[in-house]
């Protein structure tokens, strides 16, 4: 069985963790083995976080560079930064708050020499627009747009019902919701 490798990265209180367990919750369920690691940094002083998850028959939960399917970022600058994680032909799933950054010489031409599939959707844009600014949902908005984007392992159904099992009870609603917002700006 091959597997997906996923690089997911942002910053502290950005809901990284919960969508690691959402992502795995979806494999069980399916089935499927995983093994996962989280570098939590300076998270509680909005400072990197990452984690490493791997779907699949594999031996060690760390990511090697060169080597990952995804990089989900919730936050573009710490998604540019862990680009080199991702193997050539892979998917960059980004959370853009400043697209003039994405317009970089440099960067193009690193993103086009990898054939790097840039999935890149305007999250705080989105959740300002039919949410009420409730940033605190932007990992699911990000999972909704994986699943919509149709990227390895995150699909509809099983995250959904991942959601509904994960969720806390007073967030269920509002994540099914954010969700939905997901899959349409995919």
């Amino acid at each position: 069985m091959a597997g997906t490798q996923y690089i997911i990265v942002g910053v502290g209180g950005q809901g990284i963790l919960f969508t690691s367990r959402v992502i795995a919750r979806a494999a069980i369920d399916k089935g499927l083995p995983i093994i996962g690691s989280e570098v939590h940094g300076m998270a509680q002083r909005g400072g990197s976080v990452i984690s490493h998850f791997k779907i699949g028959d594999f031996s060690s939960p760390l990511i090697s560079e060169g080597h990952a399917d995804v990089v989900m970022a919730f936050d573009q600058k710490e998604g540019i930064r862990n680009l080199p994680f991702l193997h050539e032909g892979g998917t960059f799933l980004v959370n853009v708050d400043d697209p003039s950054m994405l317009e970089n010489v440099h960067l193009k031409r690193y993103i086009a020499d990898r054939r790097i599939r840039v999935c890149g959707f305007r999250g705080f844009d989105i959740l300002d627009e039919h949410a009420k600014g409730a940033y605190l949902f932007l990992n699911v908005l990000i999972l909704g747009a994986a699943a919509g984007m149709k990227i390895e392992g995150c699909e509809e159904a099983p995250l959904t019902a991942a959601l509904e099992t994960l969720s806390p009870p007073k967030f269920l609603s509002e994540n099914l919701k954010v969700f939905g917002l997901g899959l349409n700006a995919a």
